[in-house]
């Protein structure tokens, strides 16, 4: 009974949500021989108005969110944050991470974090599901089998 458990949490695990997210953009990318072709593609098809709800805009536009994201995911925020603080010059998260948040609250911030997280990884790995199946039909690949 303490196996069976154990699956479970781990099969919930934000770690287990972060290599279904990265396996389905690494799918995606593997997929899209040719990501231009995604270019004026709408997001928007019958039935996947929720994966979609967030973002305006074409199937490349996602595809380089989704990219992004995995990148961000893999080598870290605060790498990512330097690069777009270089670009840009905004502020980055770690410098807004100084502001200490009272310690009472850590444990339901932590909470309610991870909540989103696994809420926003289901949402972005369905995406990009999504994505590449669309990527499949509009080149004329048979089957949308994820």
């Amino acid at each position: 009974m303490m196996q069976i458990c154990d699956s479970y949490n781990q099969k919930n695990s934000l770690f287990n949500a972060m290599n279904r997210f990265i396996g389905a953009v690494n799918n995606m990318d593997q997929t899209i021989m040719v990501p231009s072709l995604l270019r004026d593609v709408p997001l928007d098809q019958e039935g996947e108005k929720e994966v979609n709800s967030f973002q305006e805009g074409d199937m490349y536009g996602s595809y380089v969110l989704l990219k992004s994201i995995r990148n961000d995911i893999e080598w870290g925020v605060l790498q990512a944050d330097e690069r777009r603080k270089e670009k840009h010059g905004v502020t980055t998260a770690l410098e807004m991470s100084h502001i200490e948040p009272n310690d009472e609250d850590l444990e339901k911030q932590f909470h309610f974090h991870l909540n989103g997280l696994h809420t926003v990884l289901a949402k972005l790995t369905r995406k990009a599901n999504t994505l590449t199946n669309r990527y499949k039909q509009e080149i004329g690949i048979g089957g949308c089998g994820n």
